[in-house]
């Protein structure tokens, strides 16, 4: 029983013997029913999409990471291009990949262990 209706039932509110009055408290009510499941998809959809966005930065944090401390750069054998540029900026700054990655991950964990109410204990 939700708690509009054992509201209803301890007050016993009078109401006038009119018939259209039901049939609009019943429209009534279906509306805001209505309202709340287009509220309750978006927010699961927008819980989805910021998921995806975690894990997805996630991924390429690891990957960006990954290369850094595992591809073999010799500053005296690099060129001047793009690519060799790139490799020179990921030997000198790989050290600080780590912090965003473990933050996105942090992110992540609090978004998939977080409850109903909101408080993140609860799921443990």
């Amino acid at each position: 029983m939700s708690d509009l209706e054992q509201y209803l039932k301890d007050h016993k509110p009078v109401v006038k013997d009119d018939p259209t009055f039901l049939l609009e408290a019943q429209r009534r009510m279906d509306a805001v029913s209505g309202i709340k499941g287009e509220v309750d998809r978006q927010r699961r959809h927008g819980r989805r999409s910021l998921i995806i966005a975690l894990c997805t930065g996630l991924l390429a944090g690891v990957a960006v990471s990954a290369i850094a401390f595992f591809f073999p750069v010799k500053p005296e054998s690099v060129g001047q291009g793009i690519l060799d540029s790139l490799r020179l900026f990921l030997q000198d700054y790989r050290e600080y990949f780590l912090l965003p990655t473990a933050l996105i991950a942090i992110a992540l964990a609090l978004v998939l262990f977080r409850n109903k109410k909101g408080s993140v204990w609860g799921a443990f």
